[in-house]
């Protein structure tokens, strides 16, 4: 059985090695070299715009949409235009809040119209009913305890709780949540007579001391739906709300040009009925790399040198990751074509060419057998084979190939 493996698996060694000692250098010094300030922008010339997502749909009254406005520039990058764009409705069933959210007002159709950059666009919109329905403590509560900190780790998610007060870490339990905020002998958490009297609003607000501090404000969001959810009883959809089955992150793989410029990030989730909401507001959001680009609890991510960093979102129990590379100064940048010899080599120039690097030159015989024999067999090669490698004058890739045979 090991053998059958080892003669499946050979061909891909091979192939991975050839690829990996081909080179006389390797990507990551240069594509981290650029660490100063930010350089000055010129404005650049957009010649097109479009939208994220390209089609915007409403589904009730509490739902709120928000998009992304990208611009193409002549020089081929993509440009965010979002806070600069306008946007207006053609007819009025939506309105526009200052976070750039679409909120309902009529159900219906029409088109957003657009404009960043001296273009615009048509977005399909649709409004589907302006229903409501009771607040959900599984896709509302929940999330909003978890964005403002209240299950983490060094809070009250955290293995004895704090101040007699314990929630699953992460509000990965949410009947458990919902006993412990029920379950409080001295019913001091809800006040279901003046919702505003509750511990649940009063504490985070800062109204009464709150060893966490002031977590949100009386005029949030997270305070109204909060408020509204005592309001209707504090009911619990635990067992019978689906909760998230996957993560979507917009724009994919996304390129920030310089340091010093900034890319929107949205989430949608994706739920087992085919639904979708936008929950880029209650997902939590963080860098891999602060020191290569930093993201704002809104989903802002602002570059600050060149290279690659992973923003990672959490929600409801559920992750996503999207990398976003720091492209840097490449003035004056060409792709060199040089010879491919595998799969591994064509997923390397695409890469390249993505982030704007040109790739090495071939290493010569000496510097690849010195690579491969040591991290195929963890020895350096002895100097007979050395001088009788150097010395085989037949096709390149052939004994190269004979070679990585041999070692494995």
């Amino acid at each position: 059985m090991i053998s059958i493996f080892a003669n499946h698996l050979k061909p891909v060694l091979k192939t991975v090695t050839l690829a990996l000692f081909a080179c006389t250098a390797l990507l990551t010094p240069s594509f981290a070299e650029e660490k100063s300030a930010p350089k000055a922008l010129k404005t650049p010339n957009i010649v097109s715009i479009s939208v994220l997502p390209a089609n915007i749909t409403l589904n009730s009254g509490d739902d709120a949409r928000s998009f992304i406005v990208t611009g193409k520039t002549d020089a081929g990058f993509d440009v965010d235009l979002t806070s600069v764009a306008k946007a207006k409705p053609d007819s009025a069933i939506v309105n526009v809040d200052r976070d750039g959210y679409l909120q309902p007002i009529k159900a219906g159709k029409t088109n957003l119209l657009v404009s960043a950059g001296g273009h615009q666009i048509k977005v399909p919109l649709i409004v589907k009913s302006l229903s409501s329905s009771p607040v959900s403590f599984v896709r509302e509560v929940e999330p909003i305890l978890s964005k403002a900190g209240c299950n983490a780790g060094t809070c009250h998610g955290s293995a004895k709780g704090k101040n007699g007060f314990k929630l699953s870490l992460r509000g990965y339990d949410p009947e458990f949540d919902h006993h412990a905020l029920i379950d409080d002998v001295l019913a001091r958490r809800f006040n279901r007579s003046d919702a505003a009297q509750s511990l649940m609003l009063l504490k985070p607000t800062g109204a009464v001391p709150h060893r966490g501090g002031v977590v949100f404000k009386p005029n949030s969001r997270y305070y109204a739906v909060l408020k509204r959810w005592i309001e209707e009883g504090a009911k619990s959809d635990s067992g019978i709300m689906k909760r998230v089955a996957s993560l979507e992150v917009l724009p994919t793989l996304p390129n920030v040009t310089l340091p010093g410029m900034t890319q929107k990030v949205l989430v949608l989730a994706h739920y087992p009925d085919g639904s979708t909401r936008d929950v880029t507001r209650e997902a939590v959001i963080t860098s891999s790399l602060p020191e290569v680009a930093t993201v704002t609890p809104a989903g802002l991510v602002t570059a600050i040198r060149r290279g690659e960093a992973a923003v990672l979102v959490r929600y409801e129990g559920t992750y996503a990751t999207n990398s976003v590379t720091t492209l840097g100064d490449r003035t004056g940048y060409a792709f060199i074509k040089v010879q491919e010899f595998g799969y591994i080599d064509k997923l390397v120039d695409a890469k390249l060419k993505k982030v704007k690097a040109r790739p090495s030159f071939l290493c010569d015989d000496a510097t690849f057998l010195r690579r491969v024999s040591i991290d195929l067999t963890g020895l350096p090669p002895s100097p007979e084979t050395v001088r009788a490698f150097v010395a085989d004058t037949s096709n390149n890739r052939n004994k190269r190939e004979k070679l990585i045979d041999s070692l494995l």
